[in-house]
């Protein structure tokens, strides 16, 4: 079992940086690929990007491509989500994802930490 807590979230201007945190805890937490996704009200949950176990590898979605970073420390067990140059539709709950297959899918992670809210204002 592994719990997941984001943090970091708040409310930013347009063109701010925000870096949003989640602390991974339980058996072998920094064994397992991890995904950031997003939920806006009255929207389906979307891809934002994920990091291979080893951190090697980052994939995003195109929404986000080269505002966004991922990275991890495994052994803090801690991943990060850098968001630069944020817009208002970014402005969603933001989730950590871990387990299962490296995956663009939601329901490809078998763990998920509470979210935590980002507001971009104009």
């Amino acid at each position: 079992q592994v719990q997941l807590v984001e943090s970091g979230g708040g409310s930013v201007q347009v063109g701010g940086s925000l870096r949003l945190s989640c602390a991974a805890s339980g058996a072998t937490s920094s064994g397992y690929h991890c995904g950031w996704f997003r939920q806006a009200p009255g929207q389906e949950r979307e891809f934002v990007g994920l990091i291979s176990a080893s951190g090697t590898f980052t994939s995003f979605a195109d929404a986000v491509k080269g505002r966004f970073t991922i990275s991890r420390d495994n052994v803090k067990n801690m991943v990060w989500l850098q968001m630069n140059s944020l817009k208002p539709e970014d402005s969603a709950v933001y989730y950590c994802a871990a387990g299962g297959p490296i995956s663009v899918r939601d329901n490809s992670y078998l763990y998920w930490g509470q979210g935590t809210q980002v507001t971009v204002s104009s």
